[in-house]
């Protein structure tokens, strides 16, 4: 099998989608697959609840929080943020350090005034420093991605709000990598494609306090409210997409839990980052260090810029080598491995040895 170093949907676990393969079509012999299941019958909801049981026990999630499974992506929480929590004084503060969160921001500006903590980059490789940040103390949140998919650039600490500004957390691409302590937050989100499982489930956990605050334009199906009162279940959620999310969070916890996922993200993004910074130049990856994500890498081959020849060049060979979706966002170009919790240290291992393969044979042409 091929290795995916996909931005997302991203490469599950093997032993997880064997499962899934063995169970597809007669689910624990119960004779019906888990997508022909009534979401509203026993064998179902004890998928649900399990997967909802698991979160919290990996997360150490606080009684007074609510965990909530939606559809519509990160992209829909953008917007269902903002109908829910933006009503309660008009206003919210955005930490803009990247491609996700400057959409969510813009987004933002539909329902609300959108005070920018941090001035307009013109590229995204760092995370100012709080001394310079303009919040608004009476923001109805601060909202901020920790970890940008597309430009490379991760949190290293929790951001501080004003008064007890409610922090407001798109964890999509880094969720589940390392220990988070929720009772921090007032909402976290993230889309399941990432680390977690496939599309089409985004996971919200939210403070009890911040529901009920919905704007009358609210959809019913993106009201906090609704969908807490119905447990999920207001309509058919994405059953299929749930029941794998149960079974990676088996395989998380099987696998040394939250704990065990962040040592290895460590490892595998060093054995990246250690290429990279002792290739004398031929690799080099525009994040500045303090702020580099340890999920999405992002690099160009043979000058800060990159050089198209060779970057091509090395997706050819890659995917050769059975390496694939290496390529970097249309947006930024060059490229870029995504190494969320499924790819393992040995998947990442053959990643530095063919990076530093290609270095040796192509350092004369850079």
């Amino acid at each position: 099998m091929v290795i995916n170093f996909a931005a997302g949907p991203a490469q599950l676990p093997k032993e997880v989608l064997v499962e899934v393969q063995k169970q597809l079509v007669d689910y624990k012999g119960h004779g019906l697959s888990v997508m022909e299941m009534s979401h509203r019958g026993v064998l179902y909801n004890a998928i649900h609840e399990s997967a909802i049981k698991k979160l919290r026990e990996l997360l150490c999630i606080p009684d007074n929080y609510k965990v909530l499974f939606m559809q519509g992506g990160g992209t829909g929480l953008f917007a269902a943020v903002c109908m829910n929590l933006l009503g309660r004084t008009g206003a919210a503060d955005y930490i803009v350090t990247g491609s996700w969160s400057e959409k969510a921001a813009k987004e933002a500006t539909k329902y609300g005034i959108v005070n920018l903590v941090i001035p307009k980059a013109e590229k995204f490789q760092q995370i100012p420093s709080e001394d310079v940040w303009k919040l608004d103390p009476n923001a109805s949140y601060l909202y901020y991605c920790d970890n940008e998919t597309v430009d490379g650039v991760e949190f290293g600490f929790m951001p501080k709000s004003l008064n007890d500004v409610p922090l407001v957390c798109d964890m999509s691409s880094n969720f589940l990598s390392r220990k988070v302590d929720v009772s921090k937050y007032g909402l976290i989100f993230a889309g399941a494609q990432k680390n977690v499982g496939p599309a089409g489930v985004t996971i919200v956990i939210v403070r009890d306090d911040l529901i009920g605050h919905a704007m009358k334009i609210t959809p019913s199906v993106f009201d906090f409210a609704v969908l807490a009162k119905n447990n999920s279940l207001y309509n058919t959620p994405p059953c299929f997409g749930i029941y794998v999310i149960d079974c990676v969070l088996d395989w998380i916890k099987k696998h040394g839990g939250i704990d065990g996922m962040a040592k290895n993200a460590d490892i595998k993004s060093q054995l990246i980052y250690k290429v990279i910074d002792e290739s004398n130049g031929f690799y080099n990856c525009p994040v500045v260090t303090d702020a580099r994500s340890r999920m999405n890498l992002p690099f160009r081959i043979g000058s800060i810029k990159g050089d198209d020849d060779l970057e091509n060049k090395f997706l050819k060979g890659a995917e050769v080598e059975g390496m694939i979706q290496l390529k970097g966002h249309r947006s930024v170009g060059g490229i870029r491995a995504s190494l969320y919790n499924a790819i393992t240290i040995a998947e990442t291992e053959r990643l530095a040895d063919y990076m530093i393969e290609f270095c040796k044979n192509n350092q004369a042409k850079a």
